[in-house]
């Protein structure tokens, strides 16, 4: 571990935590800003290619990245099953059990976050937790064809620094609709022209999926070295 990041544990210690737990843990090259914790969707692992790209981009731009799974998901790596995700009681329990341990071992800003429903449960415990940063990919704001039913109620609230970062096109939150609903001024919102939910543009836009990635890989990593300086 970085010695920015050592708190009351060597890095032995910590890399054993990861193992026990199964979590992968992304060191950031070279001089460590901060860590975020990053929470997986409701259909893919911690391991997707998706995951695994942008936990790999972040590390690349200096930010530590640590995954983990939900139960349910932890359950689909053992016996192949699929299921729906837990209720969001036990996703948020699991939020807050591995917050507290990483916390144990990791020193400096913490940020918390995920894609889509990673995100939004991370943004359900935020205030809580006292985290120092919430980073949201493709936040879900309704399910898929429900605008009229948003999740947003929380939101209007939110004390703790946040960023959003989303498809102009996403089916969980176009531009359109969100532009409609009340963020609290600590929550800022960056666009990806044309991007779906997973951040991947139309080809008339001009953008590839590459070109949208490496931006918003960019952007958390700036934001959250602002949080870190502030």
């Amino acid at each position: 571990m970085d010695k920015q990041h050592k708190a009351s544990i060597d890095g032995d210690q910590w890399a054993q935590c990861v193992l026990d737990h199964g979590w992968l843990w992304d060191a950031a090259v070279g001089e460590a800003s901060a860590t975020l914790i990053l929470a997986h969707g409701a259909g893919a692992p911690m391991d997707s290619d998706w995951m695994n790209d942008m936990a790999g981009r972040l590390a690349g731009l200096g930010v530590n990245v640590l995954r983990f799974e939900f139960p349910y998901m932890a359950q689909r790596r053992v016996d192949g099953v699929k299921r729906p995700p837990n209720p969001a009681a036990k996703l948020l329990d699991c939020w807050r059990e591995v917050f507290a341990l990483v916390r144990r071992h990791v020193a400096g800003v913490l940020a918390v976050g995920g894609k889509s429903m990673g995100g939004r449960m991370a943004s359900l415990v935020a205030d809580e937790l006292g985290v120092d940063a919430l980073v949201c990919l493709g936040y879900p704001f309704y399910a898929a064809g429900k605008p009229e039913k948003p999740r947003v109620e929380h939101l209007a609230s939110l004390r703790t620094r946040a960023l959003i970062v989303q498809g102009e096109r996403d089916a969980l939150g176009n531009r359109e609709a969100v532009a409609a609903y009340s963020l609290s001024p600590s929550i800022e919102v960056t666009w990806l022209a044309a991007g779906d939910h997973d951040l991947k543009p139309l080809k008339v836009s001009g953008f590839t999926h590459e070109q949208h990635l490496a931006s918003a890989a960019q952007k958390v990593s700036e934001f959250i070295k602002g949080v870190s300086r502030s």
